[in-house]
């Protein structure tokens, strides 16, 4: 959904420092596909790595959680929600408040102008946003890249290329640029 380039995810592990495990599934896979790639790559992780628990981002949709959590314990592990609860105005003004740094790559039209694609997340973008849209994409609104923050090592360099529309979505064509 996010519609970013991989050398981009690439970079920003990098930066951060964190592993990363990619789990490969193809363009437009139904559910039992990424279902069982996913039971594959944890598997594996579990076996190989000893992890029993997996961390998501997830904030407050119920349905998405016991999915998540149903999934994990099939395989014997667990989920955990470190931000589940928290007010999504509060945690969106925090995030732009202690440096981090983030562009609109998928803008979903329905829910929020398709204008906002390839805005920076920062204080600006969250005193523009219509009534009724999450400031933390929670409803699937928007998604974001982050290119910097206090866990970076040195930031992301990126410009940003084309917005185009594809399958009812807009998406910021974000270029990655000579690191260095």
């Amino acid at each position: 959904m996010h519609g970013l380039r991989r050398s981009l995810l690439r970079q920003q592990v990098a930066s951060t420092g964190l592993p990363l495990y990619e789990m490969p599934i193809p363009k437009n896979a139904t559910n039992e596909i990424y279902e069982h790639e996913l039971k594959t790559t944890l598997s594996g992780l579990k076996q190989d790595l000893e992890i029993s628990s997996i961390v998501f981002g997830d904030l407050f949709l119920q349905d998405i959680r016991d999915y998540r959590e149903k999934l994990l314990s099939s395989m014997g592990m667990e989920g955990l929600f470190p931000l589940w609860g928290r007010d999504t105005r509060e945690l969106a003004k925090y995030f732009a408040r202690t440096g981090f740094r983030a562009i609109l790559c998928t803008v979903d039209p329905r829910k929020l102008d398709p204008s906002f694609c390839g805005h920076e997340f920062d204080r600006s973008f969250l005193s523009e946003i219509p009534e009724g849209v999450d400031p933390c994409g929670e409803n699937g609104e928007f998604h974001t890249f982050v290119y910097d923050g206090p866990i970076f090592r040195r930031p992301i360099k990126v410009t940003r290329g084309e917005i185009v529309e594809r399958e009812g979505f807009y998406f910021a064509d974000l270029l990655p640029l000579e690191q260095g």
